[in-house]
């Protein structure tokens, strides 16, 4: 393909928005041909300065606007089932911010849609799975050189929640995330889940669960524990410790621009993940473009976005029984051997 591929994005909060500065500024090979919002006036705004996008207040709209190619999902997640299947009736190739769909049902059904179409149309927004940092740890880790893994200690947190978060969401939203991560730098299925629940913290609102400490166990008989903490107060941390039978292998620690003066030293602290992962970010799409012109489709898929939700699923009943749960996924399909 010789042409820009034409994206309609779907979405224009904070997200969206930041794909769309993306597609038009940091990302070769595409431009943005059109875009959805209800918002049509947050639409407008983010396509600001951008020639030949056409706005829309309704997905469908944008799938079927002109020079349309491909479709970036950044809308809320209970928009996600529809526009996907809406995508793949017109064999839209798609990249799908997480969650693929929030609940596992859900997802199941697009994953059997596009099982049905006997071919890949869609990439899940996965992005740790970009991270420079994180790539060269699952590198690390098929080697073998450290031996086989026994557990992952993984961190996540952020500064503060917004003020529609649950306690379930910080399982099905935030550590979502660290599903994902497990399964891919294990290359195991998560099948069972406990979340432990310490007091919580007084910067957390009156009665968010915050912190939470998740553990998952693998088909492989391998461990991953979580600590979420969505109201740290003091900055956005990610990082995930392999701890192996010949050695252990630490990421998220990166270095960040150190001050010093009379009064002693200071290191900046990332306030949010389009701070931390904006490169794994550029990398993601970058790579979605770049495989959707030449007619592929790489990356995490509509099976890892179902089982993201199958397990997140579990963590909240986890969360919510104080018990282990185990997980209960789907066969799957052949397309996804």
């Amino acid at each position: 393909m010789s042409e820009l591929l034409g994206v309609a994005v779907l979405g224009a909060g904070h997200m969206g928005a930041d794909h769309i500065r993306r597609l038009d500024g940091a990302v070769s090979g595409a431009r943005v041909a059109a875009v959805a919002d209800p918002d049509t006036g947050r639409a407008e705004e983010a396509v600001a300065g951008i020639d030949g996008v056409s706005v829309h207040a309704e997905a469908e709209a944008a799938l079927d606007a002109p020079g349309v190619d491909a479709v970036l999902i950044a809308s809320p997640g209970p928009a996600h089932e529809e526009a996907l299947l809406a995508a793949f009736a017109r064999g839209l190739p798609v990249l799908c911010e997480k969650p693929l769909v929030p609940d596992s049902a859900g997802a199941l059904r697009v994953v059997e849609a596009e099982a049905r179409l006997g071919r890949r149309l869609a990439q899940v927004g996965f992005m740790r799975r970009y991270d420079a940092e994180y790539q060269r740890l699952k590198a690390l880790l098929d080697s073998r050189r450290l031996g086989r893994p026994l557990m992952l200690h993984c961190t996540h947190r952020n500064v503060s929640s917004p003020s529609h978060f649950t306690s379930a969401m910080l399982v099905n939203s935030s550590v979502s995330h660290e599903i994902d991560a497990a399964r891919w730098l294990l290359d195991q299925e998560l099948t069972a889940v406990t979340v432990l629940r310490p007091r919580s913290t007084s910067n957390a609102p009156d009665g968010l669960l915050d912190p939470q400490f998740v553990v998952f166990e693998t088909a492989g008989g391998a461990l991953v524990d979580v600590e979420i903490f969505v109201n740290s107060g003091f900055g956005y941390q990610v990082a995930c410790e392999a701890v192996c039978e010949a050695g252990t292998a630490r990421v998220g620690d990166e270095r960040t621009m150190s001050v010093t003066t009379a009064g002693g030293r200071s290191e900046e602290v990332a306030r949010d993940y389009l701070v931390r992962f904006a490169d794994a970010y550029d990398r993601e799409v970058r790579a979605w473009v770049d495989a959707t012109r030449a007619g592929r489709v790489t990356g995490p898929g509509v099976w890892d976005g179902y089982a993201a939700s199958a397990v997140a699923e579990a963590g909240v009943r986890a969360l919510e029984s104080g018990g282990r749960v185990a997980v209960d996924l789907a066969p799957r399909p052949e397309l996804y051997a």
